[in-house]
């Protein structure tokens, strides 16, 4: 497999004074990298990660489980930081959903922003031949058809983002309305972005996907517009220095110890399930998942077949033929994308 060259922007640009406050004390243990399911299309030797400081996203050679040294806390907590064009995060969504399913009972997971692309101003990755938008489409093109995650780079190109700044902010808005509701919203952009060459930098496509997921659209509109979500993403971005982040996706686990585990990029299913023990202090028992193709999209109502076979643990081609049969007899609806194909559930149909 040729080495990727995707961008992935600089991001959380802070002040000196700002960097040297609340200096997290890092204690590093690396340990090996867990390959990924069997199921994950994606090369298991390659561990992608975004770089902070250059800009640029590729192999990383550390993807294995970081310790540093944070707060005590209550209970066990997993902070994510990623951003809604950050492709690697895109990519570990079957991977993330599954392990929410089975350890959800055991883990509170908290969203926070980063920041990924500020603006284009100034901005140059020569090296890989990037110094405008259209620069990136290939690049996302590549993610998309190694992960089973389908990426259309093509947004790049006919309609590309200034920045992630404002979709990063639009989350936030959100959250006021509650972290269901939130996670649902950050999800439909992503579809709008990756899948649907939609310009998520742009406000009323922002306000049109707040529409989509049933959101108070004026309440939405109304906090998207307010200082205090800015302040409160800002303060996100400075948070995410403080804890150490170089990229994204980055997993920080927090056991009651103040001892945190960090993974970064897209390091495998197995080190969440590692991480995720090391911060109880013993292994946790995974929740077994009993749904079927069918159940699954009725729950979560449109998912990549990528997803649905991580989640069930089987091969691909068994969850493609079995989604067929389902499609055959109208109780779901086969949506091709670029790469592979994504399927949505047939709201009132019966079985």
């Amino acid at each position: 497999m040729r080495k990727l060259k995707h961008l992935f922007f600089t991001f959380c640009i802070v002040t000196l004074a700002d960097t040297c406050a609340a200096q997290v004390s890092a204690a590093i243990s690396s340990e090996a990298s867990i390959p990924t399911p069997d199921t994950m299309k994606v090369d298991k030797k390659v561990n992608l990660a975004c770089d902070i400081e250059t800009g640029e996203c590729g192999p990383e050679e550390q993807s294995g489980i970081e310790e540093i040294n944070l707060q005590k806390a209550n209970k066990v907590k997993l902070i994510y930081y990623t951003d809604p064009i950050c492709s690697a995060c895109w990519a570990i969504e079957p991977e993330l959903r599954k392990f929410k399913m089975s350890y959800g009972d055991f883990v509170d997971i908290e969203y926070r922003m980063g920041g990924l692309l500020p603006g284009w101003d100034g901005f140059a990755d020569k090296a890989n031949g990037i110094g405008k938008p259209s620069d990136v489409a290939h690049h996302w093109d590549e993610v998309g058809e190694m992960s089973g995650m389908s990426i259309d780079g093509d947004v790049w190109i006919n309609n590309p983002l200034d920045s992630s700044f404002p979709s990063s902010i639009a989350f936030k808005a959100m959250q006021k309305q509650g972290g269901a509701i939130s996670l649902t919203y950050l999800r439909r952009i992503r579809e709008m972005v990756f899948l649907e060459n939609v310009n998520i930098a742009k406000e009323e496509n922002l306000i049109q996907a707040a529409a989509d997921v049933g959101a108070d659209v004026d309440e939405f509109t109304e906090d998207l517009n307010d200082p205090i979500t800015k302040l409160a993403f800002e303060q996100e971005m400075r948070e995410c220095r403080e804890m150490g982040v170089r990229g994204f996706p980055t997993f920080i686990f927090i056991g009651n110890d103040g001892k945190g585990y960090k993974i970064s990029g897209t390091s495998g299913y197995e080190n969440y399930e590692l991480a995720l023990e090391k911060a109880y202090g013993k292994k946790v028992e995974a929740k077994t998942i009993t749904y079927n193709e069918l159940q699954l999209l009725e729950k979560y109502d449109f998912l990549a077949s990528q997803e649905i076979a991580v989640a069930l643990s089987q091969d691909l081609s068994t969850t493609e033929s079995n989604l067929k049969k389902l499609g055959e007899k109208g109780l779901v609806k086969e949506v091709p994308q670029k790469y592979g194909s994504f399927w949505r559930f047939v709201k009132g149909c019966s079985y």
